[in-house]
């Protein structure tokens, strides 16, 4: 939706046919002299080298895992072993034409992709640079343990140092490349651009979308590779990062430097299998995978296959498609052949296929081959080839020596620790140093020029209303912090459904178009996974991301990047990675069951996730600005009952300036005596309208708090006002089951019972859908449940007449029913 396009019936009714691209298959020619002019005799050589390493490391964790000993060293490892001998090739020559600066995005099967990146990387490394990382790097608790391997001048101590860190980190060891809390399935290393890598199945495809968006934005070097399986062909997610990759805009409207698409790369590592899924003649339609690009763009994403068997392929395959992204001009598909000889894991006897078709692949072996290359063109003797075998596993010997060490001599971190790394709690006014790209001066902008003539304050100085054109209202205050951010932070950039042109929903936006760059603010397709995906990749390669789904029902679209990525990567990579990353939902009415939903009791179930929910203009205001200099992942829900809403409590009205609401603070919106009303959300303001009848029908005072946090929350001025008043009743827009509140009451309730006069009393929404517009007082909750839920559950009110039914034979009655 852009006013700078226009779609022509002239043209789109045209008659015609659609051509498609060749798609090259297996099309790499061998040519020894080409070969050695381009890697050069020790590139050829390192090549094998890190082969090997693969296969010897793999083939040690599966000696570990099926017989408890490798070489000599016993250990009893517990955790995942996803091994990937046989595809050695594929992830070697990828990574033997990457340097740090190129992020490779994995997945659970990674720590060939691991080594091989971190190889490559390091050799190419400046010296000094890669001294000061291993030095850096957990202040230098890896490099001691790669010192005491071996000290044979700074690359024998950094291939210990790679290769210490990924064993250490798969064994749970503190001195492992996230301390352990990654372990095999997520490992990985980003100074050296080997990126967090997925146990989701094409869990990396959107992440490294986003990782490829902030290179793109941002200017900054390098490409993205995503490697994912065949399998997650069959997966959402991956579909729509190819979309968000993929789109006209980036081509036909972003200038100012950045035009061109995210240097984005999804390649298939194509083993036929899915677990124990057949892809080829069983789970997938497509035949060769590499066909599955022309329905993406014009140029089928430049789709090829590549015989990811022989390792100079897929190096040729890089060199060729770096120029591609490099230019803009992505992204790009590749489908690499490769097959797996060991099982799934371990655990997995590869029943579903047969000892006939393994064999096969075995003659294929790309390992075995490779080295028969070298050894034929007289790179290499078999000796020579030997030694570098005999050499590392002594090596890689030593190495699990020193990590499966008893725990007072290789130590592992518990949870004291992992609670401290739960959460960033970072407070940054910019990412970059550059300076914010703006189309105009923040203080010429339209609408903020507009709304310094709003009247702050619900009530003007006379004590009227103020009318809704002149009051400044909820989706200002939440404009006045997103645009501040924007003139302050270079790496901050929005994106999601509507966002520029129609100002984004509900009107939150208005003005951000004519304020910035459209690489700053721009819409994306309807795919809600890519659009938080992307967000959690920008966020954790450097950027800050601002995401909208434009109603809470969609977190579902979502679900996976919401609760398993965001959430989770700054404790899994044990506090090596933030996540500023803000996802805006609505809390929506009047559009029935599949837009009106509350769920904030989802993200508050989620260990890692940040969830605010503010009820006012001054709130709004306040706590976007707190999590927009945050770097955490932070829920950010809003009711549309609100949007039109103004600052009724706070004195002054809202600030023009800066400020932050303390996190995870309550705020009492009304005091009292006899019964704490505890809110999240728009119910907030008919608690008060149940306040004034309690007060007036029956001379009860309430006092009302507005929670305002999900997470953190602070309890305190909840449990004080309850010593208080011996009461405490809690609402919210939320279905009343499994709702936030009823954890609320639960800590409540145990903290404070020896001053409980009665029990902890919850009111919610009706456990049902949420129906049509006309009928929403009979589903959410209303002054006068809140009134008799005091008369049936707390406290008894003399002469009242309930009107709903709030008894406690109600709540079992619906309980029983589903309901």
């Amino acid at each position: 939706m852009t006013r700078s396009l226009i779609v022509d019936p002239t043209n789109v009714r045209a008659k015609g046919v659609i051509t498609a691209p060749e798609i090259p298959v297996n099309a790499y020619e061998p040519n020894f002299k080409a070969e050695l002019k381009r890697h050069g005799k020790q590139g050829l050589i390192d090549i094998l080298h890190d082969m090997i390493a693969v296969r010897s490391f793999e083939t040690m964790l599966n000696s570990i895992k099926t017989t408890g000993a490798w070489n000599g060293v016993e250990y009893n490892h517990r955790g995942p072993a996803h091994l990937s001998i046989g595809q050695e090739s594929a992830v070697v020559g990828q990574a033997s034409q990457l340097g740090a600066d190129d992020f490779v995005f994995g997945s659970h099967r990674s720590h060939g992709e691991i080594l091989a990146k971190c190889f490559s990387a390091s050799r190419k490394l400046d010296a000094a640079d890669l001294e000061h990382i291993m030095k850096e790097f957990l202040d230098g608790e890896t490099l001691s343990f790669a010192e005491q391997v071996s000290d044979d001048g700074l690359a024998d101590v950094a291939e210990n140092f790679i290769l210490y860190g990924a064993v250490a980190e798969t064994f749970a060891r503190k001195a492992g490349f996230n301390r352990g809390l990654g372990g095999s399935m997520h490992a990985f290393f980003t100074p050296f651009g080997s990126m967090p890598n997925n146990a989701i199945v094409g869990g990396s495809a959107d992440i490294a979308t986003g990782a490829a968006l902030f290179k793109r934005i941002n200017r900054r070097a390098g490409i993205v590779i995503a490697n994912i399986g065949d399998a997650s062909m069959g997966c959402g997610p991956v579909w729509e990062s190819m979309m968000l990759a993929a789109m006209d805009q980036y081509r036909t409207l972003w200038k100012d430097g950045v035009e061109g698409n995210p240097p984005i790369w999804f390649n298939f590592f194509n083993n036929f299998y899915g677990m124990g899924g057949q892809t080829s003649g069983e789970t997938m339609g497509y035949d060769i995978l590499a066909r599955v690009g022309m329905g993406v763009n014009p140029e089928a994403m430049h789709a090829e296959r590549v015989d990811g068997l022989n390792p100079l392929a897929v190096a040729d395959a890089v060199a060729r498609k770096r120029e591609l992204l490099d230019a803009g001009r992505g992204p790009v598909l590749t489908d690499t052949i490769t097959y797996r000889f060991s099982g799934h894991s371990p655990s997995d006897a590869s029943s579903y296929r047969t000892r006939e078709e393994v064999e096969l692949w075995e003659k294929h072996d790309g390992l075995k081959n490779y080295a028969a290359y070298l050894i034929k063109n007289k790179v290499l003797t078999q000796a020579d080839v030997n030694a570098i075998q005999q050499r590392f596993d002594e090596r890689l010997t030593k190495v699990i020596a020193l990590a499966t060490r008893d725990e007072d001599l290789s130590p592992r971190v518990h949870m004291d620790f992992i609670d401290t790394v739960m959460y960033s709690n970072g407070n940054k006014e910019k990412l970059s140093e550059e300076e914010p790209q703006l189309l105009t001066p923040l203080a010429e902008n339209p609408r903020v020029k507009a709304l310094r003539n709003k009247i702050r304050t619900a009530r003007d100085e006379n004590g009227k209303p103020v009318s809704k054109n002149k009051a400044f209202a909820y989706r200002d205050a939440i404009f006045e912090a997103v645009a501040h951010r924007f003139a302050t932070d270079p790496t901050l950039a929005a994106w999601g459904e509507e966002n520029r042109d129609w100002g984004g929903a509900f009107a939150v936006y208005r003005g951000l178009t004519e304020l910035l760059p459209y690489h700053r603010l721009f819409n994306s397709p309807i795919s809600e996974a890519a659009i938080v995906g992307a967000g959690v990749g920008y966020a954790l390669s450097g950027g800050r991301a601002l995401v909208e789904l434009m109603y809470c029902d969609f977190l579902g679209r979502a679900g996976d990047e919401i609760f398993n990525q965001a959430a989770k990567w700054q404790a899994m990579s044990a506090g090596l990675l933030e996540m500023p990353l803000v996802i805006r939902v609505s809390v929506g009415n009047k559009y029935g069951a599949q837009h009106s939903q509350d769920w904030s009791a989802l993200c508050a179930h989620m260990p890692g996730l940040k969830v605010y929910y503010p009820a006012t203009p001054y709130d709004a205001k306040g706590m976007m600005n707190l999590a927009l200099r945050g770097t955490d992942p932070v829920v950010f829900f809003e009711s549309q009952l609100l949007y039109d809403k103004a600052e009724e409590f706070q004195p002054g009205g809202v600030p023009e300036g800066y400020y932050e609401v303390p996190e995870g603070e309550p705020v009492v919106r009304r005091e009292g005596s006899d019964l704490t009303i505890a809110t999240l959300g728009a119910t907030l303001y008919r608690a008060l309208e149940a306040s004034d009848i309690l007060q007036s029908k029956y001379g009860l005072s309430a006092e009302v708090i507005d929670l305002r946090f999900v997470a953190p929350l602070n309890l305190d001025p909840v449990v004080e006002s309850v010593k208080k008043t011996g009461r405490l009743l809690l609402s919210s827009d939320a279905v009343e089951r499994g709702s936030f509140l009823q954890d609320v009451a639960s800590k409540v309730q145990s903290i404070a019972f020896d001053h409980l006069d009665a029990p902890v009393t919850v009111v919610g929404s009706r456990n049902a859908i949420t129906p049509a517009a006309e009928l929403e007082k009979e589903f959410f909750p209303q002054p006068e449940w809140l009134v008799d839920a005091v008369h049936e559950r707390i406290l008894p009110l003399p002469g009242h007449v309930t009107i709903s039914n709030q008894t406690t034979a109600e709540l079992a009655r619906r309980t029983r029913e589903g309901l």
